[in-house]
């Protein structure tokens, strides 16, 4: 296929994207041909570090050779299979998953998507509770393919959606840089879910179920909640009897330094956490988890769920081989150490440029809030539409994310197995793009791979 048919099928047999959603305008992107570890190449023949994993769903690099291995050996064995039998890769992954998770964590269901993976949450929160309300936070979003999903996705305008699903509210996130309350960690006392939970006490329309989250608020602009925050969820949660969820799609399986994003606040151990985005390796498996004493809880009182490909073989067999290759080579470490290269960098970039407001972030789940006055903390917009363009026509590419209507946020999502030159590559990219938007500035004589370099 070259570029002008492709051109053509858009127009004439695609449907068209909405324009304010971050998909809007990718008619008018480059045209994806092929991948391999860290990068991706067009139609053209022009190749792109992947700075977002695809669709972070190939954290663990493209067509990892242990994920195609295990896809080409499943599928001359067993693809498909009914979900009323049970088959062996499923059993397998069932007990793999179960032995990395923390305790008393440990049973599982399979899904297909990130949004069934939130919808299977939500439902099992409520059918053990015997409660209805859910409550999220006002920068979140978990998914965008269900009528509950997107009811909980507070950081799209839940208003395109001219109905959403009843019992779902929002309370402020955990937005430090930009406090809703105009305060300061740890003086705050975290105000911010004292309030919102006042404020949901007065909004409840029955006895409540859940509290869902991010560990890292990812689509909001890379939030990342202060030390403290989850337990204060969990004892507002266990006095008003609701159970409390971890959306683990962006944060799970090695991504932030640890095996599950939730592990970076010691002692805290969510009811329920969903599963999702690299967790087949490249294909589409999600997974619902709790512990035994809700599941059978929840199960008495009805709950199920299950979708026709939701146990697959070929999907439960490359989850397995997934979970193996972040264990085998240590991808949360790698992801620890790619943190500290590319926050080191940045922080260098900071002391030349005022555009860089925060840095912010845990393993290969980073944001870089750019703002055009640091006291203010005015949204540089703009200024980061600019750097996105300027990094795409040099071979980056990555996604601008913010909380609301925001998109000063510059998201990287860099796959953990991705080099260390290309990690300077990359930043060198970014830094010339934001010395090219950096009007008035000093030209610098530095380089970003120098940046990294002293960072190490």
């Amino acid at each position: 296929m070259n570029a002008k048919k492709a051109r053509e099928i858009v127009k004439r047999w695609m449907f068209p994207t909405e324009r304010s959603s971050y998909m809007g305008g990718l008619e008018d992107r480059p045209i994806l041909e092929s991948s391999r570890g860290s990068t991706v190449t067009d139609l053209d023949g022009k190749t792109y570090l992947d700075f977002q994993s695809g669709q972070m769903g190939a954290a663990l690099g493209h067509q990892h050779p242990r994920i195609v291995a295990c896809i080409e050996k499943t599928l001359k064995k067993l693809m498909h299979a009914t979900n009323t039998m049970l088959n062996v890769p499923r059993l397998q992954l069932h007990e793999r998953l179960g032995k990395i998770l923390p305790k008393p964590l440990q049973k599982s269901i399979f899904l297909v998507s990130g949004s069934d993976s939130i919808e299977g949450a939500i439902d099992l929160a409520r059918k053990a509770t015997g409660g209805l309300d859910v409550i999220g936070t006002h920068a979140s979003l978990h998914g965008s393919t269900s009528y509950l999903t997107r009811s909980l996705s507070f950081n799209w305008s839940r208003k395109k959606h001219t109905i959403v699903a009843p019992a779902t509210s929002a309370i402020f996130a955990p937005y430090c840089y930009r406090c809703p309350l105009k305060l300061t960690f740890p003086k705050c006392e975290i105000q911010c879910l004292k309030a919102g939970m006042e404020l949901a006490d007065a909004n409840f329309t029955s006895k409540p179920a859940a509290f869902i989250s991010e560990p890292i608020l990812s689509a909001g602009g890379v939030i990342v909640p202060p030390p403290g925050f989850f337990t204060a969820v969990r004892k507002a949660c266990d006095e008003r009897g609701m159970l409390v969820i971890q959306d683990e799609a962006q944060t799970g399986l090695g991504k932030t330094g640890k095996m599950f994003g939730f592990q970076h606040e010691p002692g805290f151990v969510p009811d329920i956490i969903a599963i999702s985005k690299h967790f087949g390796g490249g294909l589409p498996i999600s997974a619902v988890v709790t512990s035994a004493a809700i599941a059978v809880r929840a199960v008495k009182n009805g709950y199920f769920a299950t979708r026709s490909h939701a146990t697959d073989p070929i999907l439960c067999a490359t989850g397995k081989e997934s979970i193996d290759i972040v264990v085998d080579e240590d991808l949360p470490g790698r992801a620890a150490r790619i943190e500290r290269r590319v926050k080191g960098a940045f922080q260098q970039m900071a002391k030349e440029f005022e555009l860089i407001g925060d840095i912010r972030g845990r393993g290969v789940l980073l944001g870089i809030e750019l703002v055009t006055d640091r006291e203010k903390k005015t949204p540089a917009n703009e200024e980061n539409r600019r750097i996105f363009m300027h990094a795409m026509e040099k071979g980056l590419i990555y996604q601008t994310r913010g909380a609301g209507n925001l998109t000063n946020v510059i998201r990287l999502v860099p796959p953990m197995t991705t080099s260390d030159a290309e990690i300077d590559r990359a930043l060198s990219i970014l830094y010339d793009g934001i010395r090219a938007v950096n009007k008035g500035r000093t030209r610098a004589k530095s380089t970003a791979v120098g940046y990294a370099k002293a960072a190490e």
